[in-house]
């Protein structure tokens, strides 16, 4: 493991201590004035430069928000030349396949059902439309900031049947079980969950098998991390010997996490490091884990670009199926069509940058979006245009 205190640098080293690196984790404890200090940036964009020379690393970062974090502060543009920041399958609604968003306008467009969902579902397209042409085609297709908000929806309108679009990783899936387990506590009839959620592991476990791309490290999620801590990731360096970085989402945080891995990488040691200790602990939160077990189940998945995935997805325990959407509603999907030219599913699995889409830009805009990672506020793509990254 990388001894952290001898870099010298980073809110968690010795001379940084007092900033941050104490037990209490709670927000008004922390000063993250130091997570934001242009002097140590500056000091490890150096390091980083030092480190990495005239090397070549691909490193990807899995989650969404440190795509929209590395674009904001316009990291890609001030990294080695050599260093190649590679954004991968960290959003939840990119990597829903068409089938999956099929199904659900499928869902929607019956009588007498909602379908209650986050904002950035409305206008991901799938093969001929979106949630958002069906609400305004008329059916019922509302927006909710919790699933609970779903859960009074269907107390409130005892003659409709509400379905809440469960699309997520591992930091949403509690919730939704413990809306599932309200739910039942209720006795409510009429409340449903088309459960789309996927686990992170196999992702990565994918792209670090996939011959057409070379992953030297991976910024991990820190979102998703503080409810699986550390151990799902070991198998990164036990099988495929590439190091990996919780990380949080300040400049700080992912300048140290990509030091951490450049050295790694230089020395020829592996290993999980968590550089996101003030808010992941290495074992995670069980509790929120237990919950979910007690749910769901593991199933396999479809994942836009990774395809069927073993073990990938969560389904809903046949003790709660009464709460499955995809059990209680038998609907007629249309047959599934990708969108001609989007290569969303590339960017996903880190194959190309958004920009070597042909359609980036060009017909593809956030105004006018042919794929899901230019719809998401976590998209690479709607990162990437936002930023000009």
């Amino acid at each position: 493991m990388t001894d952290r205190g001898s870099h010298g640098t980073g809110p968690h080293s010795s001379r940084h201590r007092g900033a941050c690196d104490t037990q209490d984790i709670s927000p008004r404890a922390i000063d993250l004035g130091a997570f934001r200090d242009p002097a140590l940036a500056r000091e490890l964009i150096d390091r980083i430069a030092s480190v990495v020379g005239d090397r070549e690393l691909n490193l990807m970062e899995v989650c969404g928000t440190h795509t929209m974090s590395i674009g904001r502060y316009g990291f890609r543009s001030i990294m080695p030349p050599g260093l190649h920041l590679l954004s991968g399958p960290g959003c939840p609604v990119c990597v829903t396949a068409n089938r999956d968003i099929d199904h659900i306008i499928a869902l929607a467009k019956l009588d007498g059902v909602v379908i209650a969902t986050f904002g950035d579902m409305m206008r991901v397209p799938g093969s001929t439309s979106s949630l958002a042409a069906q609400k305004a085609a008329g059916h019922d297709v509302r927006i909710v900031y919790s699933p609970l908000d779903a859960v009074r929806l269907a107390q409130d309108n005892p003659g409709l049947d509400v379905i809440f679009v469960g699309v997520g990783f591992e930091t949403t899936t509690p919730t939704i079980a413990a809306t599932i387990l309200d739910a039942a506590a209720r006795g409510l009839a009429n409340f449903s969950v088309m459960s789309a959620h996927k686990m992170t592991p196999p992702a990565l476990r994918a792209i670090a098998d996939d011959p057409e791309t070379r992953i030297d490290g991976f910024i991990l999620p820190g979102h998703v991390s503080t409810i699986t801590g550390l151990a799902p990731y070991r198998f990164l360096v036990d099988e495929f010997s590439i190091p990996g970085v919780v990380t949080g989402f300040e400049p700080v945080d992912i300048l140290e996490s990509i030091l951490l891995l450049a050295e790694m990488a230089r020395g020829g040691k592996p290993a999980i490091e968590n550089a996101y200790r003030r808010g992941v602990n290495a074992e995670g939160n069980p509790v929120a884990r237990a919950m979910v077990d007690r749910v769901f189940e593991t199933c396999d998945a479809t994942w836009r670009g990774l395809g069927t995935l073993p073990s990938s997805g969560l389904a809903i325990r046949d003790e709660y199926a009464r709460f499955d959407a995809r059990r209680r509603f038998d609907v007629e999907i249309e047959p599934t069509q990708e969108q001609r030219g989007c290569r969303c599913g590339d960017v996903l699995r880190g194959a190309i940058a958004p920009t070597s889409c042909p359609l980036f830009g060009r017909a593809c805009t956030p105004e006018h979006p042919i794929g899901p990672c230019m719809v998401s506020s976590e998209g690479s793509c709607a990162a990437y245009f936002r930023y000009r990254a």
